[in-house]
């Protein structure tokens, strides 16, 4: 079983996309995040040879996630204290399931290709570890041929240095380690902008990030 599972929060004003306020209202990027999150769940789906997931958090938002998956979709809650202990417990979670490879990405991508996860599994064929990186130096996206305990220690989670510290930490724990071609998560007003142009760049009638799209209209910044 090839899983991907996508790392997301319920979109509760004040607590989702906090970086994003100002400019936006915090009802406006819980907004946008709802957008965000039905995107990236919108992209598993259309992956062939693939079983999604969601693993959500905060527990007791389990009624909100089973009605916003479609069918197909198994949902599992986050545990941990910190980020790192997150991506270990949904990762452990998915091999003690049956997993064979695990891509886990993140939700803030929306205009992600979904080249980007169909590569990641491709390169875990080869590799043990394989990382989407992003501009600001975190990643959209880590995959895994099997549970590496210790590989999410130590990273210091939202700063410039997470793919940089995963990467030593993978080497040092001798994994072998492919990274992917780079990509853009929206945390910052910067960030927002380039969101901006690239949905206004794609076609009105394509279904390309549709649901971020339409929140963007809704809070005013039409593309």
């Amino acid at each position: 079983m090839r899983a991907a599972a996508v790392m997301a929060r319920m979109p509760v004003p004040g607590e989702v996309k906090t970086r994003l306020v100002p400019p936006l209202t915090p009802a406006e990027a819980a907004r946008l995040y709802a957008g965000f999150l039905r995107d990236t769940i919108g992209l598993l789906a259309s992956l062939e040879g693939i079983r999604p997931f969601v693993a959500y958090t905060p527990h007791g938002a389990d009624g909100f996630f089973s009605g916003i998956v479609p069918p197909g979709f198994s949902i599992l809650p986050q545990a941990g204290k910190d980020l790192g202990e997150r991506l270990d417990n949904v990762t452990a979670t998915l091999f003690s399931r049956g997993a064979t490879a695990a891509v886990l990405c993140d939700s803030d991508s929306p205009t992600l290709p979904g080249r980007c996860l169909e590569e990641a599994f491709g390169r875990l064929d080869e590799a043990d570890v394989v990382i989407g990186p992003c501009d600001d130096g975190g990643y959209y996206l880590i995959g895994m041929r099997k549970h590496v305990p210790r590989l999410f220690e130590g990273i210091p989670w939202s700063s410039a240095r997470v793919t940089q510290r995963t990467v030593r930490i993978a080497e040092r724990l001798d994994l072998s380690v492919s990274l992917l071609e780079p990509w853009y998560d929206v945390d910052t007003a910067a960030d927002l902008d380039r969101l901006c142009r690239e949905v206004a760049a794609s076609s009105k009638g394509s279904d390309f990030a549709r649901h971020t799209r339409r929140a963007l209209a809704e809070i005013g910044r039409r593309p």
